[in-house]
């Protein structure tokens, strides 16, 4: 069943999510800063509006896919913004990765004007953002979730309603340790490899059918060897994954050692100048310490 959907965010990943959706038949107004973006989703068959409260006042559900919980805010809350010109019985689904705690205020805030909320994060990156296999994990009420679901499956293969409001994005923050860690973790195992003077392609097709392959390491090998860090998840979004993963562990009284090590290593590369590589590129910083680069052979 088609809808009218606003999507607010066409950055990396919710470029391609806004032409899935233009693909699935929905009928679909846009914004965002960038006018080359929305160029590229109205040569789809998409229409442009001039602020959220435009793209509220046209639309039966409104996404977000934004950078930070500050952004979000804005574009919700603002005098210009979503809950300005949403109709009640309306839904706004929050795809961004932000704070838990910032995403139940303006689930709350929503209810206030009849409006229903999700936060609903993804995993897999630019090319699944593309293909439309991401993984969706969704906070909310069931009700909402029911309504919105068939649309999330326009953009994702993988849907789950894991909880309340702030479930979806604490459930990304746990993703985001995962995938970020691992990536360091295989770092440093290729930079061990590297220095050891061993073929590196080798190795990895030794390792990647046991215990130690894994989606990460398939994904960011044959990129690291290409030397190739174009991003498909930049090192400065993921550092602010891990910035607010610290910020909620330490609300909530959990320490993560590993984590707070790796935000370090975030920190180093920024002023590395590498803030816009791809987080594969946590492996220069591994090259860094040890004088050594990773190639292909």
């Amino acid at each position: 069943m088609t809808k009218k959907i606003g999507f607010i965010g066409l950055g990396i990943m919710g470029k391609p999510m806004a032409l899935n959706l233009i693909k699935a038949g929905h009928t679909l107004t846009v914004n965002d800063l960038n006018q080359e973006a929305v160029q590229t989703l109205l040569e789809a068959g998409a229409t442009e509006a001039r602020s959220p409260r435009e793209v509220a006042e046209n639309s039966e559900i409104i996404i977000t896919m934004l950078p930070a919980s500050h952004h979000v805010q804005s574009v919700v809350l603002g005098d210009n913004g979503i809950l300005a010109g949403a109709k009640e019985g309306s839904i706004i689904i929050d795809m961004s990765s932000i704070t838990p705690a910032v995403s139940k205020r303006l689930a709350e805030d929503a209810a206030k004007r009849g409006v229903g909320f999700l936060d609903a994060p993804v995993s897999g990156g630019e090319p699944k953002a593309i293909d439309g296999t991401l993984a969706i994990m969704v906070g909310g009420k069931e009700d909402v979730f029911e309504a919105a679901k068939s649309v999330l499956f326009d953009m994702g293969s993988a849907v789950t309603l894991v909880g309340d409001s702030g479930c979806g994005v604490t459930a990304k923050l746990a993703n985001q340790i995962i995938v970020n860690l691992n990536i360091a973790a295989m770092s440093e195992a290729l930079v061990l490899a590297a220095k050891a003077g061993i073929d590196i392609e080798k190795m990895y097709q030794a390792i990647r059918g046991g215990l130690a392959g894994s989606t990460v390491l398939d994904a960011k090998v044959p990129l690291i060897l290409e030397r190739n860090f174009a991003p498909g998840g930049t090192i400065a979004i993921n550092m602010k994954d891990i910035t607010n993963v610290m910020d909620t562990a330490h609300e909530i009284g959990v320490p993560l050692p590993l984590s707070s090590h790796l935000l370090e290593i975030f920190h180093a590369l920024k002023v590395d100048g590498k803030l816009m590589d791809d987080h594969g590129g946590i492996v220069q910083y591994y090259e860094k310490l040890a004088n050594v680069e990773v190639r292909g052979s």
